[in-house]
């Protein structure tokens, strides 16, 4: 039976969501899982806000559900992680947020990571982020290139102010490796490595990546698997 791993945009923008799917194509690969994408018509335009964070939790967790029959697990393809808790008390399937799995990722492969955002109203809801995580200490820093979601789709604006801020990552704030804050970010990463000369994370593709590894060993969801040991720890002898 062919496994599968669904990829959901928790905002609204189709476009966002095609930009994604074409950045996955390079883990679309024989034998392995199918890889779908979809889009959450009641999320905002763009997740900007620590309210639209918020606001399409309800909705997510209720798409998951809707989709666990099909699914063999679930990437959450925006960078404030939406739900991503709530979502994994949804379902018994693997669920990634792409933060944590691309922030995860830079760590094998440099010392000090630098995130590329898109607006400043974000910053401090990633460090909240990362300090929850415990790699502060890793963190060089994050700059912001100033475009809401919908901007991203002018290239030649977007490319520019981002090869910009990895130039002020590497060279003032001391990243050996960067992060892409936005899941919209997605089809820049050759691009950006190519012009600022260090790894540059797509996030989308990092979560999948762990889905697709995630599903082939079988593993479940984290937070089942503790019930169960729970219950087994509490379970009289």
């Amino acid at each position: 039976m062919t496994q599968r791993i669904i990829v959901i945009n928790p905002n609204s923008s189709l476009a966002c969501t095609e930009g994604i799917d074409a950045a996955l194509d390079g883990l679309r690969i024989s034998g392995g899982p199918e890889i779908e994408c979809l889009t959450l018509a009641e999320g905002p335009p763009g997740i900007e806000t620590q309210a639209h964070v918020d606001g399409v939790v309800e909705p997510l967790c209720r798409l998951i559900a809707a989709q666990d029959s099909r699914a063999d697990g679930f990437v959450i393809a925006c960078f404030s992680d939406p739900g991503l808790h709530v979502a994994r008390e949804t379902t018994a399937k693997p669920v990634l947020g792409i933060a944590e799995s691309g922030i995860l990722t830079a760590l094998t492969l440099g010392r000090r990571f630098g995130i590329i955002a898109i607006l400043a109203a974000s910053l401090p809801r990633h460090l909240r982020f990362i300090r929850a995580m415990g790699v502060e200490v890793r963190f060089a820093g994050e700059r912001a290139v100033g475009l809401g979601v919908a901007e991203l789709s002018d290239q030649d604006r977007t490319l520019e102010r981002m090869i910009d801020c990895g130039r002020r990552l590497k060279h003032s704030d001391g990243a050996d490796v960067l992060v892409m804050g936005c899941a919209g970010m997605a089809r820049y990463r050759g691009a950006l490595e190519d012009a600022i000369g260090l790894p540059v994370i797509d996030p989308t593709q990092a979560a999948t990546g762990m889905a697709i590894t995630a599903v082939r060993l079988g593993y479940s969801a984290a937070s089942q698997r503790g019930e169960v040991m729970n219950s087994c720890v509490n379970s009289p002898t």
